[in-house]
């Protein structure tokens, strides 16, 4: 009876300590960036942007989330996949990428360079060798040392961001914190959510290029004070005569699908460009199955009222490489 009551006293202190231990570590180690923070632009081309704008916007999942993968906190089972398995959606995301490579703008999200999920594989940089045209500006958005769950096999160590990749000469690069935040202890382990501005001088004024993720896991409130603060931003930018463009996985559907749609009237003016002919996401609660797992539109863009729409298609891949798909805009610049 006392060996068995000493048992299960270790193991509470055992447990015990580890929640402790790990909580501690994590508030100690909490990534805080700043309100805003100037970035560095691997500069490798300098070229002013024409009247027609050509953009890709792509949420690569970190290349551990294609067709045949389900995630533990979206239902499923799976922490991480094979090596293997990431390594080929990373190849998959390198040649589409190489095909619209003509694109002037690329936009990614959720671009690891250092995580246990992607076996520590620098996709910013393995990226950006195959498009050597294209200058580039980079944000960490999930920076954690320690993701201690599930138990049996922790998320472990997360760095991944927001990756922009741009022909034209960028004069600022800037990482814009979003005022949302979890409570802790959820705030140390979740992802600081941001977006990535790119300055471009067209004429006498600027062309803004925005690269946004916002935030998924929550009742809406963390939604709206995010749209609330880029609404503020967007505005300014709006009365100084720019041109902004706003792409991004807004984890809200676009307007007339869904039932978290984007206001429709965000701004008086703005447009709302999105393609609808085929899902930009899908759930994960299991592998992708075509015509049986659950799909949305979620991610587009939003433009100023000086910026016109040419075309814009969402470019089906069936989710091979990503749970998000690929959309290709082109635009006028009015």
């Amino acid at each position: 009876m006392k060996k068995a009551l000493k048992l299960l006293l270790f193991l509470f202190l055992a447990s015990l300590l580890w929640v402790g231990g790990n909580l501690i570590y994590g508030t100690l180690t909490d990534f805080k960036p700043p309100q805003e923070e100037a970035l560095k632009i691997d500069a490798v081309n300098a070229q002013r942007p024409d009247s027609i704008i050509q953009i890709f916007n792509w949420n690569i999942g970190y290349c551990g989330l294609g067709e045949e993968s389900d995630f533990f906190y979206d239902g499923g089972s799976t922490v991480r996949m094979d090596e293997s398995i990431v390594q080929k959606n990373l190849n998959g995301v390198m040649n589409t990428l190489k095909y619209y490579d003509e694109a002037d703008i690329i936009l990614l999200q959720e671009v690891d360079t250092l995580s246990k999920r992607s076996w520590e594989l620098n996709e910013y940089h393995d990226i950006g060798s195959i498009l050597p045209d294209h200058n580039s500006s980079f944000t960490l958005n999930y920076n954690v040392n320690f993701i201690p769950i599930p138990l049996t096999n922790p998320m472990g160590k997360v760095m991944g961001g927001l990756a922009t990749y741009n022909r034209f000469t960028v004069t600022n690069a800037t990482r814009h914190q979003f005022p949302s935040s979890y409570a802790w202890p959820n705030s140390i382990y979740f992802l600081d959510r941001c977006f990535l501005v790119n300055r471009m001088p067209y004429n006498d004024v600027e062309l803004v290029v925005i690269n946004t993720h916002n935030s998924a896991y929550d009742d809406g409130s963390m939604k709206k004070a995010e749209m609330d603060f880029m609404k503020e931003f967007l505005v300014a930018e709006e009365e100084k005569g720019n041109y902004v463009i706003v792409g991004g996985d807004w984890n809200q559907h676009a307007p007339g699908n869904g039932d978290r749609q984007v206001p429709n009237d965000f701004i008086d003016g703005w447009n709302w460009f999105y393609d609808t002919s085929f899902p930009t996401n899908r759930n994960l609660e299991k592998a992708y199955v075509s015509g049986e797992t659950q799909t949305q539109v979620i991610d587009f863009f939003l433009c100023s009222p000086n910026v016109e729409l040419q075309e814009i298609n969402v470019i089906n891949l069936d989710f091979k490489f990503s749970d998000h798909q690929p959309v290709l805009m082109t635009v006028k610049l009015k």
